[in-house]
C-alpha cells in the first residue's frame, strides 16, 4: 500500500488532533496518539496494535524511524514538517514519527496472577501525570498490572503516556467503572487459590509500611490526591498502611505514596529470596 500524504490541516489531521485533547474521541476510536522514541518502541516491542504511523516527510528519517516503519503493517502517512510539530506539541523540535495506537479491552483478565502478585489500584486519580508516574513506577519495581478506578483522568492521555516513558505499554493497565469490579476480580483470584490482601494506604493507618508483610500476595490501593481513600475502599481493604515520616508534611503525593509502598514490596520480597537461598 503506499505511502498517503498530509500536507494541509485536513480531515485526516483534524482526527489526530483529537485524539491529544478530546478523550471522547480517544474513547470512541478506540486509539490514541503515542510520541517519543521509547514509547513507540515499546508499543512495538510489546506487541500493542499499531494502526498507523505518520513520518515527518520534510527530512531524512533516523535509523531508528526507518526500522520501525518496516517492522509494522501499520498505513503509514507522509505529513509535513509543520504539521509534525503541531501534533508532537515540543518545544524543542518536531517529532519524526508518530504513532496511533489501538487502545486493549479494559480487561481484569489481562494481569497475570500468581503467588507473587502485586497489583496497584489507583482510587479516582484526577492527575494523568500521576497515573503515568504509578505506571511507570509499577513496571520499575516489579507489580503486575495496575486497575484504575472510578471517575478518573484518562490513562490514554498524552501526559500520561509520557509520564510513563513506555511502561503504559509493558504493564497491564486496565480501567474499572467502581471498586466492585476489582472486588470481584479479587474474590475470583481468592477462589483461585492466591490468598491475596488488599490493604490501602493512608496517613492515619493502622500499621506502619514497613511492619506489614509484603511477601504475601498484595492488591495495594492508593487514593485519590485530594480525598485519598473512598469509603467503599476503606470498608474493603483488610489493612490501612501509613507511610512514617518526619518533618512538617502531613501527607505525600499519590504516585510518591504508592512508589514507597511498591519499593518496600521489593525490598522484602528479595531480601526472603535472599535469606531462603534463591537469590536473583
Amino acid at each position: 500500500m503506499a505511502d498517503l500524504r498530509v500536507t494541509t490541516r485536513n480531515a485526516r489531521f483534524q482526527e489526530w488532533a483529537a485524539l491529544l485533547v478530546n478523550r471522547t474521541k480517544r474513547q470512541r476510536s478506540g486509539e490514541f496518539l503515542v510520541q517519543g522514541v521509547r514509547p513507540i518502541t515499546m508499543a512495538v516491542r510489546s506487541g500493542w496494535e499499531i494502526r498507523e504511523l505518520l513520518y515527518d516527510a520534510d527530512v531524512r528519517l533516523s535509523t531508528w524511524a526507518r526500522e520501525t516503519i518496516a517492522a509494522t503493517s501499520a498505513r503509514r502517512y507522509a505529513v509535513a514538517g509543520e504539521l509534525m510539530a503541531e501534533l508532537g506539541g515540543k518545544e524543542d523540535g518536531r517529532p519524526e514519527l508518530l504513532a496511533v495506537v489501538g487502545q486493549p479491552e479494559d480487561d481484569l483478565g489481562r494481569i497475570p496472577v500468581s503467588p507473587e502478585l502485586l497489583v496497584v489500584v489507583f482510587d479516582r486519580p484526577t492527575s494523568p501525570g500521576n497515573i503515568g508516574t504509578v505506571i511507570r513506577s509499577a513496571d520499575a519495581l516489579g507489580a503486575h498490572g495496575v486497575i484504575v478506578t472510578g471517575h478518573a483522568a484518562d490513562i490514554y492521555d498524552p501526559k500520561c503516556v509520557r509520564a510513563s516513558t513506555g511502561s503504559l505499554f509493558a504493564v497491564p493497565v486496565v480501567r474499572a467503572a467502581s471498586h466492585r469490579p476489582v472486588l470481584d476480580w479479587l474474590a475470583a483470584v481468592r477462589s483461585n487459590g492466591v490468598d491475596a490482601r488488599l490493604v490501602g494506604t493512608d496517613e492515619h493507618g493502622d500499621i506502619d509500611i514497613t511492619e506489614y508483610d509484603f511477601t504475601e500476595p498484595t492488591v495495594l490501593v492508593v487514593g485519590n490526591e485530594t480525598a485519598g481513600l473512598s469509603g467503599a475502599w476503606r470498608q474493603a481493604c483488610d489493612h490501612l498502611l501509613r507511610i512514617p515520616m518526619v518533618g512538617s508534611a502531613s501527607s505525600l503525593n499519590a504516585a510518591t505514596a504508592a512508589s514507597i509502598a511498591m519499593y518496600e514490596c521489593l525490598r522484602q520480597r528479595r531480601l526472603s529470596r535472599y535469606t531462603s537461598g534463591a537469590v536473583g
